[in-house]
């Protein structure tokens, strides 16, 4: 019992940060196992132009709970700045740290680190950096961006051909916050390449509707959506992880749930600070 709990420990980065598509070294491997579904297979998708309004601002901050069950397991929080990157052009610079509290940290201490600077008019990254502490693994690296020569040069294994509009998953995440979703209806796919860990992960989500989610903070009307992720390793089932961002102009994360196979935990919103637009999701304390 003690082995499985510091595995699922392992995978609290999932859990923290699933908005941005975090998952750990040990997920990391077990996703590189299955090679990734060649184009005719992938689900179609819908066309999704991001709005030329960002739907947040420098000084953002947003803070986040896990619980397992009544257990509180780990914190994470999201900021952005807007910054002046290599003393040529401002950017913004998103960071997003997940650590894992109280007992579960007895059992397997997590503390991750993940930054992304991306372009404030496209929302294409920069430069990614990956700092992990994962009980006794640690992991360092920093990725540079060509979006002219669709490259990317990773400082532990190279130079790589990517995909064209290739994301890290920080700005990934700040990416589908910029979609409208206002015309979708129930079913549509999106989709975004990423580059993580020197491979490249298409990520799809499914938008489900718009529900009214309770959380610490009161109760929050919500853009629903469903990862398509892959059943057996961690998940029983492929729609076993359901998140929800707010369904107003921030397009805040204000929760995530997932049942695995060890039980369901969830993800709520405890905090946020200078977002963009008033929270007019939010309907009551």
């Amino acid at each position: 019992m003690t082995f499985i709990i510091k595995l699922e420990m392992n995978r609290l980065l999932v859990l923290l940060t699933s908005m941005l598509g975090f998952i750990t070294q040990e997920q990391l491997y077990a996703q590189t196992q299955t090679p990734t579904a060649p184009v005719s297979q992938r689900p179609p998708t819908t066309i999704t132009p991001i709005s030329q309004i960002p739907a947040f601002m420098d000084g953002e901050e947003l803070n986040y709970t896990l619980h397992y069950g009544f257990i509180k397991a780990g914190e994470a929080k999201i900021t952005l700045s807007k910054e002046m990157f290599a003393n040529a052009f401002h950017v913004f610079h998103a960071s997003a740290n997940a650590k894992t509290t109280g007992t579960a940290k007895m059992f397997f201490p997590v503390f991750d680190i993940y930054e992304s600077f991306f372009d404030t008019n496209s929302n294409l990254p920069i430069k990614s950096v990956r700092n992990i502490k994962e009980g006794g693994y640690k992991y360092y690296n920093e990725v540079l961006f060509d979006h002219y020569e669709n490259t990317v040069k990773s400082q532990l294994s190279g130079v790589h051909k990517v995909p064209a509009n290739i994301h890290d998953m920080v700005s990934a995440f700040f990416y589908v916050r910029r979609i409208d979703f206002s015309n979708f209806k129930g079913g549509e796919i999106v989709s975004v390449d990423t580059y993580f860990g020197d491979e490249v992960f298409p990520f799809y989500i499914i938008f489900k509707g718009r529900e009214t989610v309770r959380t610490e903070l009161g109760k929050f009307k919500c853009l629903k959506f469903i990862p398509i992720v892959e059943p057996g390793r961690i998940f029983k089932e492929s729609d076993d992880m359901t998140f929800w961002l707010s369904d107003d102009e921030n397009k805040v994360p204000v929760q995530v749930k997932f049942d695995m196979i060890v039980g369901s935990f969830k993800c709520d919103l405890t905090g946020y600070k200078n977002t963009k637009f008033e929270m007019k999701s939010k309907v009551s304390k």
